[in-house]
């Protein structure tokens, strides 16, 4: 028991560092202050390979580490700044989307269908949180905040959704049949 929770504990770290990687693929957006990232397709793929203890573990130790000054946050970024300022909202709403995804997995089943629906629901998570953040840091109305921090998100979200789905299930079950990942089903 102690060797499993230990090496799940080493695999959400190792997923933090995926989380840091695909951060910095970043598409800037002209008419935003917030970026297209890889981070959420990575946060979906940790939550549905590990679901919603060891995904929220992951997203956790990836904050931790941008919080401290490493630069795993888009565009190399790092600090606190970066959790205050106007994508802070975003990278919080990491957690509880993290969580999301995963706690509803572990009460439906691990299949694509069901984590297509979890992933699009953790990408209205990611953006609410993003989004209420932005008004109040950027001190906009809710209309520009909107146009800012939500629609132009939507539709590439959708495609990182299905395929964080897609993926995971995939990664999920290879990993299971090896006996590589120990963790409960339902």
């Amino acid at each position: 028991m102690r060797n499993e929770q230990l090496k799940m504990m080493i695999v959400s770290a190792l997923f933090a560092a995926i989380i840091a990687v695909f951060a910095q693929i970043t598409i800037p957006l002209p008419f935003s202050p917030v970026p297209i990232t890889g981070q959420t397709l990575a946060i979906g793929l940790a939550a549905t390979i590990l679901g919603s203890r060891y995904g929220t573990l992951s997203v956790a130790i990836y904050l931790l580490l941008g919080a401290v000054g490493v630069p795993v946050f888009a565009g190399m970024s790092s600090g606190l700044a970066s959790l205050v300022g106007p994508t802070g909202g975003y990278l919080i709403g990491f957690l509880p989307t993290a969580y999301l995804i995963g706690l509803y997995l572990e009460k439906t089943s691990f299949t694509v269908k069901q984590a297509i629906v979890a992933n699009i629901l953790g990408m209205i998570v990611t953006l609410a949180f993003g989004t209420v953040w932005l008004k109040i840091a950027l001190e906009l109305s809710w209309t520009a905040a909107i146009a800012g921090g939500v629609t132009p998100f939507i539709p590439l979200g959708i495609v990182k959704a299905v395929l964080a789905a897609m993926g995971g299930i995939a990664v999920r079950k290879r990993l299971q049949s090896a006996r590589l990942l120990q963790v409960a089903t339902n």
